[in-house]
């Protein structure tokens, strides 16, 4: 049974408040296969958006840690909410 309008509206005024929207723009074509990975790992695209990000910045603070200007470090609390771990 589909959701009743007040039912979208709770949901969507929790997820205003609790999560932050970025709005990526990929290449024609490049969507198809960034989903088509995902999946492939059983992953949703934006659990993949994510780890990607998460993974990325760990890397780089491996290689360039924040005090080098590289990339901020971030907390384990912040990593665990990017994460959805809270």
């Amino acid at each position: 049974m589909p959701a009743s309008k007040a039912q979208q509206r709770a949901t969507n005024k929790y997820i205003a408040k609790a999560y932050d929207r970025i709005n990526l723009t990929v290449s024609k074509g490049k969507r198809d296969i960034i989903q088509a990975h995902a999946e492939a790992h059983s992953e949703s695209v934006n659990g993949f958006i994510n780890r990607a990000i998460q993974e990325t910045m760990e890397r780089d603070n491996d290689v360039l840690g924040p005090s080098e200007g590289r990339a901020e470090g971030i907390s384990s609390a912040s990593a665990d909410k990017l994460n959805g771990k809270e």
